[in-house]
Order: structure tokens, then sequence, then C-alpha cells
């Protein structure tokens, strides 16, 4: 019989609160080796970036890992719904970034962020400032034509089916139990599901579980994805940008993110056979691919 596979996160070497512009809190952590070189990391919408641990556990002997959720994600407390917005998140990542240059000193840095994450880092004006380089996997990018009207109904049909998603749990067990059904969560890795149900949901109310990220939440930003990602251009940024995409090739039950018209001239590569969850499905080829990337800046 297999062992099961349980992921667990580590208690992190630091903690450190940012107060965003409307008060809110986001918390970083910092993992790994603290004089190796820094990478900053980030999650995708409704996700957490403890999430994310199979993929990330690979660098901390290496790198100095600065992760953070994103508002109304993961460790932060939930917040105003009107705030949750994409221009607030491209506010909250320049305040995040700053403030990790404040806390952890200030030395070059790669960001590593996945979907919702990446789309926020490429609209920030700044973002060549804080980073030497950005490697960003699956990124929500869009552009005008047929692409993107499939992003705008797909989002629409995935807005509405999460607005009716259960939104508490008696346990992180019962949430477990339910994910391995899901195309979504038919690649991961052994443990991704029972991992996923404890950093996406927290005890609430009349002792049960409740998604951190609430369907509401995660709704509004879907529904605002593709029309944000016309604005997020990667040939625009001043500082080298990989994208690491998922497999373009099968159908899987998410927009296209890519009109591969718009491949031409960008620094892309693809990870065969995973869908948008490739940094869980496939982490050590996501990870050596990242590598190579950062090889390349050195050489270069």
């Amino acid at each position: 019989m297999t062992a099961e596979v349980v992921w667990e996160p580590p208690v992190p070497l630091s903690t450190h609160d940012v107060v965003m512009h409307d008060g809110s809190v986001v918390t970083l952590r910092r993992h790994g080796n603290s004089s190796g070189p820094r990478l900053v990391l980030s999650h995708g919408n409704g996700l957490a970036i403890d999430l994310y641990y199979p993929f990330w556990s690979l660098l901390t002997d290496e790198f100095d890992l600065v992760v953070y959720d994103l508002r109304n994600h993961g460790w932060n407390a939930t917040g105003d719904l009107a705030e949750h917005t994409i221009p607030a998140l491209v506010r909250d990542f320049e305040s995040t970034i700053e403030a990790i240059e404040r806390r952890y000193g200030k030395k070059q840095q790669v960001g590593v962020f996945h979907s919702l994450s990446s789309l926020v880092a490429l609209l920030s004006p700044d973002v060549h400032a804080g980073f030497q380089a950005l490697a960003l996997f699956d990124p929500p990018l869009s552009r005008p034509g047929p692409t993107y009207d499939m992003g705008q109904a797909a989002a629409a049909r995935n807005a509405a089916h999460t607005r009716r998603r259960a939104t508490s749990f008696r346990s992180p067990q019962e949430l477990a139990e339910v994910l391995p059904y899901l195309p979504l969560f038919q690649r991961v890795v052994p443990g991704f599901v029972d991992l996923m149900a404890r950093t996406t949901l927290r005890m609430g109310e009349q002792s049960r579980y409740h998604l951190r990220c609430p369907p509401e939440y995660e709704a509004r930003i879907m529904e605002s994805v593709a029309s944000f990602g016309v604005s997020a251009d990667v040939k625009s940024a001043r500082c080298p940008v990989k994208v690491i995409g998922a497999d373009p090739t099968p159908p899987f039950p998410y927009w296209p993110t890519f009109n591969f018209g718009e491949l031409l001239g960008m620094d892309y590569e693809f990870v065969p056979g995973t869908t948008h969850f490739l940094q869980m499905e496939k982490p050590e080829e996501c990870v050596a691919r990242l590598r190579r990337f950062m090889d390349s800046l050195v050489g270069g």
C-alpha cells in the first residue's frame, strides 16, 4: 500500500504585516535560505500561496523565499467586498514590494507569480523597479478578438458557478473528499486535495470551516480578469519576463489563456500534460524551467 502524502508548509523564519491603503493587512512570510537569491511568490484567484508548497518546497535550500497571499486570501483576514478589485490588488502589490525591501533589505529578486498575481504584477507600472525579472505561470493575458470573447463568456459561466459553491464545511476533510471528482484536480500531485482543504478553509462561526476567499470575492475577480488582461503587456515590461504556460493542446475547463499570435517575440514555453494548476501538477518540471530562466539571467 502506498503511503499517504502529506504536505505541511513549515513555520516561517519570520513574518511581517503590511498595512494597505484601506487598512487591510497582508502578511509576508520568509522561508528558505536567507543568504540566497530572493524569490517573491504569490498565487491565483481563490487559492493561497501555502497551497503551492509542493512547488516552492523544492526551492527552499537555495533561495530566500518571501511568500504572501493576496488580500482576502490565505493568512489574511476577509475585508470589504467593495475593495476586492484588481486596481486594489495592484496598489497592494506596490505596497508589498516596498515593504519587502524595508523589512528584509534590498537585493536583486525575481517575482514568481501564478495566474491572478501574474496579472497584478504586469499591471503595476513600476514592476521593473522592484525586480530583476519576472517568471509568470499561466498569466491570464487577453486581447480583443475571438479568444477574448471566449474568455469573457467562460468567465461569466465560471463566476455564476462559483457563486453557487458551498461556503462552509463541517471539516476540511469534507471539502477534501469532494475535490478529487472535479475536472480541474485530476492531475495534481498526491496529497494536494488535503493541502487545498487546509490552506483555503479557516474555522469560523458555529464551529464550521469557511472558505478564506469567499465565493462572491472569487467571482468578482473572475468577471474582471479578461478586461484587465487586455492592458497587461508582457513585451512592454522593462525587466526580463518568462511566461510558463499550461499545455495549450488538450481541452480543459478553463478559458484560453493566450491569443497565440501574441506569443511572437515573447519568452514563452509550456509544460506538456498540465492544466492551469501546472505548479501543483508537475512541480519538478516547473522548477526546472524557473531555474533555467534564472541561469539565463546570470549568463546574460
